[in-house]
């Protein structure tokens, strides 16, 4: 039930969730109203998530021995808007 690739794909989904309300709501709030508290918010967990997700990405990697170009579009799209979803869709459904 909680598989280290079920476990994965929760933190992509939440990681990507996370820095799509970051970016294109809290920081819109912040520099538009000059209200930074969503800002505030948000940061923190979306980094948390952030990490784990690059951590974990790493350990599935070597788990199911990713090849180098795999490894490197897995982490790129941790920093790209909707790279996460992209992820799951392509890569980890299916494992």
């Amino acid at each position: 039930m909680f598989s280290l690739k079920n476990i994965f794909r929760l933190i992509a989904f939440l990681e990507g969730v996370s820095y799509i309300l970051l970016l294109f709501i809290a920081t819109p709030i912040k520099y538009l109203q000059g209200n930074p508290e969503y800002v505030k918010m948000l940061g923190m967990p979306h980094g948390l998530l952030f990490v784990a997700y690059v951590v974990l990405a790493i350990v599935v990697g070597m788990e199911r021995k990713w090849d180098t170009k795999t490894m490197f579009i897995v982490l790129i799209a941790s920093i790209l808007p909707f790279g996460t979803f992209y992820i799951d869709k392509k890569y980890l459904k299916n494992l």
